[in-house]
């Protein structure tokens, strides 16, 4: 009972029963004020017309006066003629009310009447008029048939409000009900993903109300809740495959070194390939906490106008000297572009990681064209190369952490190069795509919303 009385659908059915109730007080006192209005006006209506004609012939008000109470035989007439002194020439008020005005119009007020052989005290609805002599004429009616109304339309709604109260109240509950078993369901649903089964969805009825648009907006949310887990399952699968690597190499070749190195020299050259299988670790772990601080967008302090031209530019001089080396041609086509609002070296590293990869794939006499245009509102930074190109199955998940394509297996590398990009453009509101570059290798570009200005 008490789980009853804490639940939502309880508050809510009492929320509609108040709701009811106070419809049914408004209604029945908008009915009361329309039938009490009416009926007090029809009653001055006559009260006035009857106090004019009793005045319009001073000679037989008396009579005037003695007909009107002898039109009623339930003795709810009250009239009274009266000459100078308040002295009672006919009717049978006691004496004349003193706080009715001699205007015409309709009061209600309390006076003493002539009821058989016993004079009483009532309420009465009177109107009053002086005649020409100096006497004054008083017709009147009780107010018992506008108390009725009111007594009636009081007994109405307490006789109303009792079914009025107990069907809201039903109808609550059962509304109430429906939305409540509605509620258990997700919430079962909600305690299997609690307990770890991010496969389980929300009840979804079809029927497009606020209850489905919560089922759907959650269940995207634990689709992709499932999704991430999946990807931090197969990044720890994968950091820990890769590290393994190379840990499994230094203590080989520690273990190696102590047991077989005769000289200095020998022991140099160890401790220097342990360094060298330490910084390739170290640089893995650097770029899985970079591609997560740039996912949490956390690099925002240093954003600024950027040059993509002058990005380019650089970029193309700093990696000359390796392109000349293994025999492959580096070029630049750089078209005029506006700025745009970004961060320069986190720029200036996604640009690196494209060409030093294009740089790997592509074979000797090849060439890889960095390129900067303007294409549909939006600032293009790409790299092409002619190399292998990556297969349209793989151009999606390239970007995840540590995916390699089969091709890449025999390179150097751990796989998250293309990662860091992919960060790197998300945390810039750009876009990453991966197409067939015109000479058959792989084209990789980067789209940036333009920043407003152009550069100088």
């Amino acid at each position: 009972m008490t789980d009853l009385v804490r639940s939502t659908a309880f508050r809510l059915a009492c929320g509609i029963a108040l709701w009811s109730v106070l419809f049914a007080l408004a209604i029945f006192a908008f009915v009361y004020w329309q039938t009490a209005g009416l009926l007090r006006e029809e009653l001055a209506e006559t009260l006035r017309l009857e106090i004019r004609a009793v005045t319009s012939d001073p000679t037989g008000a008396a009579r005037r006066v003695d007909t009107w109470i002898a039109m009623d035989p339930h003795a709810r007439h009250y009239a009274g003629l009266f000459g100078p002194g308040d002295t009672r020439q006919a009717g049978n008020l006691d004496s004349l009310p003193a706080s009715l005005p001699p205007d015409g119009d309709a009061y209600r007020v309390a006076a003493k009447v002539e009821l058989g052989q016993r004079t009483i005290r009532d309420e009465m609805w009177a109107a009053s008029l002086a005649l020409p002599d100096g006497s004054v004429a008083v017709i009147g009616h009780d107010s018992d048939e506008l108390d009725r109304v009111r007594d009636m339309s009081v007994r109405a709604l307490g006789l109303g409000l009792v079914p009025t109260l107990v069907l809201s109240m039903a109808g609550g509950l059962l509304l109430a009900g429906r939305a409540r078993r509605r509620l258990a369901a997700t919430e079962a649903a909600l305690d299997r993903v609690m307990r770890g089964d991010l496969r389980q969805r929300l009840p979804v009825d079809g029927r497009g109300d606020e209850f489905d648009r919560l089922a759907g907006n959650v269940n995207r949310m634990l689709d992709k809740i499932e999704h991430l887990m999946g990807e931090i399952r197969s990044v720890g699968d994968a950091v820990a495959h890769d590290l393994r690597t190379p840990l499994t190499r230094l203590r080989a070749r520690l273990e190696r070194s102590r047991d077989h190195a005769a000289t200095v020299a020998e022991f140099r050259e160890a401790v220097g390939q342990g360094l060298a299988w330490i910084d390739q670790t170290l640089a893995m772990v650097t770029a899985v906490l970079r591609i997560g601080e740039m996912e949490d967008e956390r690099r925002r302090a240093a954003f600024g106008t950027l040059d993509l031209k002058d990005l380019a530019e650089e970029a193309v001089d700093l990696f000359e000297p390796l392109a000349e080396e293994r025999g492959i041609r580096l070029q630049a086509r750089i078209a005029p572009v506006p700025a745009i609002h970004a961060d320069r070296d986190l720029c200036a590293e996604a640009l690196s990681n494209l060409i030093d990869n294009a740089l790997k794939f592509t074979p000797e006499g090849g060439t890889v064209l960095v390129v900067v245009a303007r294409r549909d509102g939006m600032c293009l930074l790409a790299v092409e190369d002619t190399g292998p190109g990556i297969p349209a199955a793989e151009r999606e998940r390239v970007f995840g952490r540590f995916y390699r394509a089969e091709a890449a297996r025999a390179t150097p590398g751990n796989g998250l190069g293309l990662g860091l990009v992919a960060a790197i453009a998300k945390l810039h509101g750009a876009t990453v795509a991966v197409t067939e570059a015109p000479e058959g290798g792989c084209r990789i570009a980067l789209a940036f919303p333009e920043a407003g200005v152009m550069p100088a």
